[in-house]
Formats: structure tokens, C-alpha cells, sequence
């Protein structure tokens, strides 16, 4: 998946209807989960949206790909 620059995984982690995903290509660590294909897609864009947010309130530039 791709979002404002970001790439995200996803992978099944064993507990039925749990999907883990992690931002690659990035020194900060950004995770995100959901029971579906949607919900986890919308957790990577609520997260990656998080931490831009978090960078600027902080006046500290994002990590980027």
C-alpha cells in the first residue's frame, strides 16, 4: 500500500481476522492493524496521517522514504 509517500505491509499474524502492518523504508516505526483488507488499509492512513501530524505538532521533520 502507498500513502503520502509511504509504504506499507501487511502480514496475517495467526490470531483469526488480525492483520499487522508496518511503514517500511523509514528509520521511525509506524504500525497499524485491522480485521480486513479495509480496515487495515484505512489504519495505515490513519497512522501515517498520526504521525505527521505528531512530527509537526513537535516541529520535527517527518522521516521520509
Amino acid at each position: 500500500m502507498e500513502y503520502r509517500g509511504y509504504r506499507g505491509v501487511v502480514n496475517y499474524v495467526g490470531r483469526p481476522g488480525l492483520l499487522h502492518g508496518e511503514v517500511v523504508g523509514i528509520r521511525d516505526v509506524i504500525t497499524y492493524q485491522g480485521g480486513s483488507a479495509s480496515e487495515v488499509r484505512r489504519a495505515f492512513k490513519d497512522s501515517v496521517d498520526e504521525y505527521l501530524a505528531i512530527c509537526s505538532e513537535r516541529f520535527r521533520e517527518p522521516d521520509r522514504p
